[in-house]
């Protein structure tokens, strides 16, 4: 059994972001790096890089004059954000597979083999999230829809946070990891309605857990 070595930026991140989807830091609450290089016995420094970090992920917004604060998880957006999602991305993905060449079909097999391994490495999660979308945007290639393309990459940026949360809390990886490979093969054989049902369920599925996830998360902190 490896041993995995953590920094102590590391630490930090996943000390503040477990502060803030536990609801133990409330949205909208200041992050004052001083307090929390206090409460953590670290310097400023790895506090500044992991609410950088946490930044990247959605989980806390830089604001002039008022600093880091956490960011607002919110059900309804959730909805609405994955619903589109699952209705674009079915648009895209059906009138992609018809056009998919072998050698894009490869290049998606090899972004799952790095998915793959993406797994248990620092900083996974970001590492799983940017993966997973060049993985769907790659099956979206030969859409020759630019416009709906743009759309979705928009949605995925408002989502991400969401999907680094499911990633993280829900067990969404080893989830996402069989239904990724079950869109793939339906799309080497051409079964446009095969591939757009597991997409549906795939994006649809998160929806659900994530809006489970924040239900007993505003229950438990009401």
């Amino acid at each position: 059994m490896s041993i995995t070595y953590k920094t102590r930026t590391q630490l930090v991140v996943e000390t503040i972001r477990e502060k803030i989807l536990s609801g133990e830091i409330k949205a909208g609450q200041p992050l004052r790096q001083a307090a929390l290089a206090t409460e953590l016995n670290v310097s400023r420094i790895p506090i500044r890089e992991a609410l950088l970090q946490l930044e990247a992920e959605g989980l806390v917004a830089f604001e002039a004059h008022k600093g880091a604060t956490a960011t607002e998880l919110n059900v309804s957006r959730v909805d609405e954000l994955f619903e589109l999602r699952a209705l674009l991305e079915s648009d895209l993905l059906a009138s992609s597979i018809p056009n998919l060449t072998d050698e894009k079909l490869e290049e998606a097999s090899n972004l799952l083999h790095q998915l793959d391994r993406a797994l248990g490495t620092e900083n996974a999660a970001n590492k799983w999230s940017e993966l997973n979308s060049s993985y769907h945007n790659c099956l979206y290639s030969a859409s020759n829809k630019p416009q709906t393309l743009e759309l979705v990459n928009t949605l995925n940026k408002n989502a991400d946070r969401y999907i680094r949360m499911h990633l993280l809390w829900a067990g969404g990886i080893s989830k996402a990891e069989s239904e990724h490979n079950e869109i793939l093969t339906h799309c080497k054989n051409k079964d446009i309605e095969s591939a757009i049902a597991v997409l549906k369920k795939h994006i649809l599925g998160s929806k659900d857990e994530i809006r489970s996830f924040l239900i007993d998360r505003e229950l438990a902190n009401a």
